[in-house]
């Protein structure tokens, strides 16, 4: 007799899930390959098991359980500084004195494959086509960033605002972007548009749509606000070292301005990159929405894909996890998945390319110029163009603007 499911699982369901742990053990096995006598001989940049996580464990004092902003120093926003200190305190939990820098790694990749699960669950409920569904299950990002830092929980509460959006509960998405925008800055830009959601998606009395966009606005400074006062008052220093260093980092070797530098096409110092990034960012956005108004007035909560990814081309930083905030909202509003395909082999291309470029600076190999991230970002980047053109031009998945009453959430996500 061979091994068989019981006839009341859904093999559908079961291979879909099977394929998430699949793909989140192969991200783990990516990460932990080379975690036996610590990074030698450059092998973090050559084999791409790099992460961020192993160096904080002392780097920011999670071996000693200090407090972020508190007792230690911490450049990310405050809600993925508190995950970062409760991961590591599982961590000690979990194996006390004998806790290493690669158990923490292990238990970083555990929460943020809970994390892509829930994404998986969401998608589900929603009633999301099974190609789309299978892109998830199996992507490619979740390999080679699910144990890279910790980016996985704003790109979640980013995904849970669009799908509230989607819903018309237009205040808890509100909310949602806002404690995203508390664990990594990019949420903020749906923020905007669930706004213009609110004012102009239906026909309904100004009152009532200014009440609604009023009512958001407070749900989502008020989130925020709850997560980053307390640290904000007692640690403002601390508190604001992400600010400050976000503003005077120079860029990143795969970004937009790195790239028209090393190219020998434009060089701009710091204080240029801010502003001209800004003032590309903003003509861009003001395009986006212009443009896209016509068709997507109903639910200009779509907008948000084309706007990040628009984001990501003009931000003098383009690090390579920035594709794992992009690659499930793509699978949500992309009204067709060439152009995504062509992206995430772009993404891989440059990942390898920004990593064997740093390899190449410690003399290992296989090492790559800045030619060769110029290209492999390029193909990337005409993919993104590419996708902001037709999330703007072309109808959403119907799937995403059906009647909702097709597609009912289930009750664990309203709660």
């Amino acid at each position: 007799m061979g091994w068989a499911l019981p006839r009341d699982v859904n093999r559908r369901l079961f291979a879909l899930w099977l394929a998430l742990a699949v793909t989140c053990s192969a991200g783990w096995l990516f990460k932990g390959h080379c975690v036996p006598g610590g990074w030698t001989e450059a092998e973090q940049y050559t084999t791409g098991c790099y992460n961020d996580v192993m160096p904080f464990w002392h780097g920011r004092e999670v071996a000693e359980g200090k407090l972020p902003y508190f007792q230690t120093r911490m450049e990310y926003p405050v809600l993925t500084g508190a995950q970062i200190w409760a991961e590591g305190s599982v961590t000690r939990l979990l194996f006390g004195k004998r806790a290493r820098d690669w158990h923490f790694l292990g238990v970083v990749v555990v929460a943020n494959a809970l994390l892509a699960a829930l994404v998986l669950k969401w998608f589900l409920a929603a009633g999301m086509d099974s190609r789309r569904l299978w892109g998830w299950a199996l992507a490619p990002p979740l390999v080679l960033y699910v144990g890279h830092n910790w980016d996985m929980a704003a790109a979640t509460f980013a995904i849970g605002a669009l799908l509230l959006a989607r819903k018309g509960r237009l205040v808890p998405a509100a909310a949602a972007a806002g404690l995203g925008t508390a664990a990594k800055l990019f949420p903020v830009l749906a923020l905007p548009l669930i706004g213009l959601s609110a004012l102009f998606g239906d026909a309904g009395p100004w009152r009532q749509r200014l009440l609604r966009a009023t009512a958001l606005s407070a749900a989502a400074i008020g989130a925020w606000a709850l997560v980053n006062l307390p640290v904000a008052l007692l640690a403002p220093d601390n508190w604001g070292e992400f600010y400050r260093f976000s503003q005077a980092r120079q860029g990143t070797v795969a970004a937009t301005w790195d790239i028209l530098a090393n190219m020998g096409w434009w060089f701009t110092w710091i204080d240029d990159r801010n502003r001209y990034a800004a003032l590309a960012f903003v003509i861009g956005f003001a395009l986006i929405v212009g443009l896209g108004w016509r068709k997507h007035h109903t639910h200009l909560w779509v907008l948000f894909t084309p706007v990040l990814a628009w984001f990501m081309l003009t931000n003098k930083v383009y690090s390579p996890q920035f594709d794992l905030w992009l690659y499930p909202l793509l699978l949500m509003t992309a009204p067709r998945l060439w152009p995504v395909a062509l992206f995430v082999l772009g993404g891989i291309a440059a990942f390898f390319a920004e990593f064997w470029w740093f390899a190449g600076m410690e003399h290992a190999w296989p090492a790559t110029t800045t030619t060769h991230v110029a290209l492999a970002a390029g193909v990337r980047a005409a993919a993104m163009l590419w996708i902001i053109g037709e999330c703007v031009l072309r109808d959403p998945p119907r799937w995403l603007v059906r009647d909702s009453e097709n597609h009912a959430f289930s009750r664990s996500f309203r709660a």
